[in-house]
């Protein structure tokens, strides 16, 4: 059965690599190099810190903003696959779950596909679910199809014995302050819980609570809320609309920022 609360292997993880869009990828939280970090990044580091040398531990982020699941299964596992490591993570689906009319049933099936391809080589797969968008203006419509999928990857999970990055119930990420001005991506410290989040997945003693709660901010009057709403519509959701119409992706001409396996 998947453990989303321990899981005991940690120690073993002396390599990992990372596959998915942009969540993996990290957009949302830019390094001061102006690459994006995440939380798969930051993930790596705590595995990193748990070996007697973090100078051994290896890791490759194969993500790539705006993939669907079959783009990932297609250039992302594969790769995953060559490299062999101890641990992957795998979070993909979510850009398909938000496209209009598709089948949370059928992108299961087509995950299901490829997790049992990873198992067949990979020690640990860590998959994820998707969050609980009740406040995202642009998705909170999507909530019933995302919570379909969620059930779905948790079935698959049990049956592959992999263990569960459950960002549904990771409540603090809920909170304004975890996502980035874009409302679709997390900000530096979104991603920064759920690394710590992914650390406790996998057995570790990680450096914050994740569950922190936010500290209290000021009321907002209705008036800077609609303009920050309005500001938000113009500078985010028009293009993003855009981009869907013409059928263009944020990752078009991107390539994944760290394909093999180095060191930190």
């Amino acid at each position: 059965m998947a453990d989303d609360s321990i899981f005991r292997d940690s120690d073993a993880f002396g390599s990992y690599v990372a596959i998915g869009d942009s969540f993996t990828e990290g957009v949302g939280d830019p390094g001061p190099d102006g690459r994006y970090v995440g939380w798969a990044d930051r993930l790596a580091v705590l595995l990193a810190d748990r070996l007697p040398d973090p100078d051994d531990f290896r890791y490759a982020n194969l993500a790539v903003r705006g993939r669907l699941l079959d783009q990932i299964v297609e250039e992302q596992v594969p790769r995953a696959k060559e490299l062999a490591p101890d641990l992957v993570t795998f979070c993909a689906g979510g850009n398909d779950i938000i496209r209009p009319g598709s089948d949370p049933d059928d992108v299961a099936e087509r995950f299901e596909r490829a997790v049992a391809d990873l198992t067949s080589v990979v020690g640990t797969v860590l998959v994820t679910t998707g969050f609980d968008t009740r406040g995202v203006p642009v998705l909170r419509h999507l909530r019933g199809k995302i919570a379909t999928y969620n059930g779905h990857v948790r079935a698959v999970a049990d049956r592959y014995g992999c263990p569960v990055l459950d960002l549904w119930s990771l409540r603090t990420v809920q909170d304004k302050r975890a996502w980035d001005a874009d409302r679709l991506h997390l900000s530096a410290e979104g991603h920064t819980r759920v690394a710590l989040r992914a650390g406790q997945v996998l057995g570790l003693e990680v450096p914050a609570d994740p569950d922190q709660p936010w500290p209290p901010l000021p009321p907002r009057g209705t008036l800077e809320v609609r303009r920050d709403d309005i500001n938000w519509a113009r500078e985010y959701l028009v293009p993003w609309i855009g981009r869907r119409l013409r059928g263009e992706s944020s990752g078009d001409h991107i390539s994944a920022k760290r394909p093999d396996l180095l060191p930190l």
